[in-house]
Parts: structure tokens; sequence; C-alpha cells
């Protein structure tokens, strides 16, 4: 049977009163100890407990099933007297059930705490998750795929890193940054939608791609599972709503390669001139080549080593060595050494190259191509190297593709003098093609062959 037990440590010291304001006020912990109890007599069990910190609590203490059992009723300054009685009273019905207080209070307290959880997931909102999402995420992607997250929620009117005086436009999704994940429906996603697609139909179908990542991450998170239903939000509406993306097909033709390569190498900027050459003639993605350092650079040798996105595995890039072609050579090697960047700029955030179409856009404007992107010129340079019959595994490889086993039959994976072979034909084509000489070496500048 359960009584209550207003006994403690012989260590500690303890008396007992009938609680009333000045008494409880009054009481404090004796110098030289680190806790002191006070016993009401007028409710059993209730206790005050002070520690020499200053601090007093209220607590409850019972002997059940053999042993003494104690637990906190609260702060004493989050109860008046009648208040803590009334507490211990309750505890001293369940003790006299044999259920021990201790236990009640722990069942208490998880229950608050879940409460508490489920009240913040509850009001999680959509750009919160995000944030989270990506910070946990961003180890895993290019750079390219981050910047378009960060960029897909920033907020309209900040300063823009790329020029003085520019502001940032509203991202794609940040209407929806504030609405808590709880309140996200298929028809508030539809109605995002169909406002996006009225003026950039082609970003807010990729946002909502990034979108459902998002919320499929969310769903696999012990915090966030069950606050939505993905395959509800997915509904044939919203499907219906997003653009059909159409693949790109702003390749060069044969033909254009000598009005190109003229406009290219009139482009003032060194920079942005040898940059974008260098992106037709290798067939590398845009970030990969603003990521270059010299010391992937190997002159002696013909080789370059670039970061590859498609062979990284979590936060270790992959790398891909390719050839450095003569002509390749010869752009780079007439390029500053300013920093670390085979590309640098003076503006940049990093000291490196950031967006080249300022230049560039012109350039082909002049060329009379309209719509070759940055983007275009990797894929021409793999349909113009067809014009060499290079094995396509040559072209995947050198390109960081994985090669078609329909096309190959069996993957191999060229040696480097192997990949230059061939590499520095395709090189030699384009040069032709363009009117211009192949270089000796990397020191020799080109000329406009007569006649071309």
């Amino acid at each position: 049977m359960a009584t209550a037990d207003s006994t403690t440590k012989q260590s500690s010291t303890s008396n007992k009163v009938s609680f009333n304001a000045g008494r409880v006020a009054a009481f404090k912990c004796p110098e030289g100890k680190k806790e002191a109890f006070l016993w009401d007599t007028k409710q059993p069990g209730l206790g005050l407990r002070a520690f020499a910190s200053g601090k007093k609590t209220y607590i409850y203490q019972v002997w059940v099933n053999g042993r003494t059992q104690r637990a906190v009723i609260g702060a004493e300054e989050a109860f008046d007297i009648e208040q803590a009685r009334a507490e211990a009273k309750k505890l001293d019905v369940l003790a006299s059930q044999n259920i021990s207080p201790a236990k009640v209070k722990r069942q208490k307290a998880a229950a608050e705490l879940a409460e508490e959880k489920e009240i913040k997931r509850g009001s999680v909102t959509l750009g919160a998750v995000w944030a989270e999402y990506v910070e946990a995420n961003k180890a895993d992607w290019g750079e390219k795929h981050y910047k378009d997250h960060l960029k897909s929620v920033q907020q309209a009117g900040l300063p823009w890193a790329r020029g003085k005086g520019l502001l940032t436009k509203q991202g794609c999704l940040f209407p929806l940054v504030n609405v808590k994940l709880g309140d996200l429906t298929a028809d508030l996603i539809k109605r995002w939608l169909d406002k996006e697609n009225k003026t950039r139909p082609g970003v807010a179908a990729q946002t909502y791609r990034l979108l459902f990542a998002c919320l499929s991450w969310c769903n696999e998170q012990p915090e966030y599972a069950g606050l939505i239903d993905v395959v509800a939000l997915k509904s044939k509406a919203v499907k219906k709503t997003v653009t059909k993306l159409k693949a790109r097909d702003d390749v060069l033709q044969r033909e254009q390669l000598p009005a190109l390569f003229a406009e290219l190498r009139k482009i003032t900027n060194p920079i942005i001139s040898a940059y974008v050459q260098t992106l037709l003639l290798t067939g590398a993605r845009r970030n990969e080549l603003t990521g270059l350092q010299w010391s992937d650079v190997d002159f002696k040798w013909q080789s370059m080593a670039i970061r590859d996105k498609a062979t990284s595995k979590g936060s270790v890039a992959g790398v891909r060595v390719i050839p450095l072609t003569p002509y390749v050579a010869s752009l780079l090697n007439q390029l500053p050494r300013r920093n670390q960047w085979v590309f640098s700029s003076p503006s940049g955030k990093d000291g490196k190259l950031t967006d080249p179409r300022k230049s560039y856009d012109p350039a082909i404007m002049a060329a009379g191509i309209e719509g070759l992107t940055l983007h275009g010129l990797r894929r021409s340079f793999a349909t113009l190297s067809e014009w060499v019959e290079v094995p396509t595994g040559v072209v995947a490889q050198i390109m960081g593709h994985k090669p078609s086993a329909t096309a190959e039959k069996h993957y191999k994976q060229r040696p480097l003098d192997l990949l230059r072979l061939w590499h520095e034909r395709i090189e030699t084509w384009f040069l032709e093609q363009a009117g211009l000489s192949v270089p000796v070496n990397a020191e020799t500048r080109l000329a406009v062959v007569k006649g071309a």
C-alpha cells in the first residue's frame, strides 16, 4: 500500500510545517548544503525543495511498492500553495492505486512534448523545409543544381552579385515559401503554376520538379512524415498544367563554323573568347570549365583534369582526364594567371568567370546564328564529331557521358593517348572547316588559311 513519505536522506535538512506564503518565501538552503527540504503538514507528501543556487521547487514524495518515489510538481514561483497542494493531492490519489507519481509526470511531459512537436509540425512552412532540404542534400549536387534551388526561392529587389545596381528577380517558388506545409493543396499548386506559366513556363516546369523532389524528401523525414500526401498533390489537373519541356535542338551546322569562329575570336575579352571556343572543342559542360584550375592543366603531358558532374559520388567530385589539344592549349597559354582559375574574372565573386553571355550573345548574333546557347556548343561537339567517324564511346568519354551499350556493345575506358588521337582529329576537322590552320604546339598562334 502507498503512504505519503516525508523522510529524506540524512545528509539533507528536513522539517515539517503548515505551508504559508511567509514560510515558503523564507525557506532557504542552509550554507554548506546542496539542498534542503520543507514538508507540508496539511497535505502529506507535499514538499518544498531548496537548492544552494536559490532555486526552489515543489515536489511530491510517496512510498510505493516498497520504495520511495518522488515527482517534481514545478517551480515554486509557478504555483501558489493551494495549487501545489491540489497537484500533490492528484498524485496522492494515483499513489493510493500503486501508480508511481514519477511515471505519471514522465508520461505527462512526454505527452506535452509530443503535442509541442505536433504544433511545430503543423506550423512549419515550405520555405523552412526548403532550407533544410537544400542544406541536407547540397553535398550531393552540382554547383548549378544547388544554385537553382537558391534562385527559386530568392526574394525580389535584393542586390545582384553579378552587377552593380542590379536587383534580383523574384524566384519562381517564392510565392509559396510562407505557406504551411500542411496547407499545401493540389489546387494551390495548380494556381501557382497557372500564374508562373504566363511569364516563364520553362522555369515553372523545372521548379515544379524541384518542389516535388523536396516534398518527397519531407515524407522520408520522421519529423515531417504524414504532413503531406505527395500523390494527392500531384493530381491529374496539376500534371496537366505543367508545361512540357521540349529538348533543345540548337546545334551548329558545318557551314556555320567559319562565321562562328571569326566572331568568337573577335571578342575583346580574351578570357571569354577562349572559354567559349574551349566549350565547343571539348564538349565540356559550362560549369566544368568555369571550375577549371591551372593545377588541372598539364601543358607538358597535354592533358586536362575536368571535375565531372556525371561521375561524382556524394560530396566527392569525380574527375575525368581528357586530352589538351593543340588549339585549346594555344588558347589557354595566352590567358593571364591572375589566380587559381583558368577562366578568371577580376569582378567575379570567387575570382572566376560567372556569365560570359554579355560577350557571347552579340558574337553569335553577328555570326548570324540565332539561338545558339552555351550548352548548344556542347551538343554541337557531339553532333559534328560524327563527320570524323569517331567511335561513339570516344566522344562520350571526352564529354563525360556514359556511352550507350547498344551503340558500343561493350563499354571501354580508353587510355589518354588513344583519346588524344581521336580528339586531335576532331579539333583539326573543326579548324579546317573554320578556315584556321592547326597549331604545331601550344606556343603557336593561329593564322587564317588563305583561300579558305
